[in-house]
């Protein structure tokens, strides 16, 4: 295959996958707009209806949150608790959750601070950029904020990916950081679900 060849059909992936994100985002606004996610028990309801595909679905919304905060992932951790059992709903929300952190990292990574800078106050990204590039502990405290529930860890994705940190240590922290604050959401709202 020539290498226009595969320029070619890797611009038609590229329009490809921006179509299916474009679907997606109106989808959940779509959805959001209809008071889908106001509550654990609408946004259960909504994914409930999907049948077979309810685990694939939560999958998805889990991802987009962290992408496009249109929820806040406590919501659809509780959701996925209560629909699929504690491990049932902690898979669902970890794959989803980590998909989504991977895809924020990547992102930045891709578009740069001009993407970033959007998401913070400009003095606030200032102070931010400033620290990540002297702090010898940015990875320490990286891995704490995956690690803890309650930390604004979607902007932390998307402001790691204009950091030097390489994509492979990126991933490693969320696979090794995130599972333990879903597990303690799903732990938490499997047996809150089991008492009611």
């Amino acid at each position: 295959m020539t290498e226009k060849r595969m320029e070619v059909l890797k611009r038609w992936a590229i329009a490809a996958m921006l179509a299916v994100c474009a679907g997606i985002c109106v989808w959940l606004l779509k959805a959001y707009m209809d008071g889908k996610f106001d509550s654990v028990e609408t946004l259960r309801q909504y994914i409930s209806g999907f049948g077979l595909m309810a685990p694939f679905i939560l999958m998805v919304i889990q991802m987009a949150q962290v992408v496009f905060p249109v929820l806040p992932g406590a919501l659809g951790c509780a959701a996925g608790a209560v629909l699929f059992g504690m491990m049932g709903g902690f898979w669902c929300n970890y794959i989803g959750i980590s998909a989504g952190s991977m895809a924020a990292f990547l992102l930045a990574r891709r578009y740069g601070s001009g993407l970033v800078a959007k998401m913070f106050p400009e003095k606030k990204y200032e102070k931010l950029t400033a620290w990540a590039a002297e702090s010898r502990f940015y990875t320490a405290v990286l891995f704490l904020v995956m690690l803890l529930p309650l930390f604004p860890d979607d902007y932390f994705c998307y402001f790691t990916g204009i950091t030097k940190m390489s994509s492979r240590k990126f991933a490693a922290i969320i696979v090794l950081g995130k599972p333990w604050c879903i597990l303690a959401y799903s732990i938490l709202f499997s047996v809150a679900a089991a008492g009611r």
